[in-house]
């Protein structure tokens, strides 16, 4: 079961900046503007990944399912326990999935679904599944420790202007 928590350190911010940041890398390579970063359990950054849905065709090449396709290649179940992955947006239903089955222990995110939405709209590039990344934590055996929002609004510039 997951544990909530709304706390975020100054070391939570600096690594969700960078998951920003690398949201908007991601959009000036021409995709969606979403980033993930990864921590190991001293919290020195290892692995980042952005959004590559638009230029590798893969639906499913979010951030966050490429972070953990990139973490799971390289580190055990047993080290993942311990490590932090860090969102620019808030994870939707197939990446809290992929974050649960790759067994990583703390996500913390930036931007809200509920926020995000608005921004998206209806633009058939982004149909929102809502289910929120608490939700489907609940549902799993294994404890991850969800944090956030934070960082709301710095979050939210990549996506300003980007949908229709």
């Amino acid at each position: 079961m997951p544990t909530f928590s709304t706390t975020v350190s100054e070391s939570d911010l600096s690594h969700l900046r960078r998951a920003i940041f690398v949201s908007i890398e991601a959009k000036q390579h021409g995709n969606h503007p979403f980033g993930a970063v990864l921590t190991d359990e001293t919290g020195t950054q290892v692995l980042e990944a952005e959004n590559t849905v638009v230029t590798h065709s893969d639906v499913t090449g979010h951030a966050e399912t490429n972070l953990v396709r990139l973490a799971t290649k390289k580190y055990s179940l047993e080290q993942l326990r311990g490590f932090t992955l860090y969102t620019s947006c808030e994870p939707c239903a197939m990446c809290s999935g992929a974050i649960y089955w790759a067994g990583i222990g703390r996500m913390v995110y930036a931007l809200p679904e509920q926020a995000l939405i608005p921004l998206t709209g209806n633009d058939p590039q982004n149909p929102t599944l809502d289910l929120p990344s608490r939700e489907v934590l609940t549902r799993g055996q294994r404890t991850v420790v969800v944090a956030g929002p934070a960082l709301e609004e710095q979050a939210a510039e990549p996506h300003r202007g980007f949908w229709r």
